[in-house]
């Protein structure tokens, strides 16, 4: 896991720009799948409250998360 799309891809759920899985892949230069490898990566090891939210067309944070990153 490259952490620098970690910290993209946290950005983006904490400012509700997702978009579609397709349209947050292109955002961030990964293929979808890869997006998808990400989020259950960040569910499972980081405990990220990360879902689908389907009326606002993009993933957000369940509630609240706070994902430090040191160094």
């Amino acid at each position: 896991m490259d952490i620098r799309i970690i910290k993209k891809l946290h950005e983006c759920i904490m400012t509700e720009q997702t978009g579609s899985p397709k349209e947050l892949s292109n955002k961030l230069g990964v293929s979808e799948r890869t997006i998808y490898n990400y989020i259950s990566f960040m569910k499972v090891e980081m405990n990220a409250p990360i879902i689908y939210d389907n009326q606002k067309g993009n993933y957000i944070y369940e509630r609240v998360c706070l994902l430090v990153f040191k160094g």
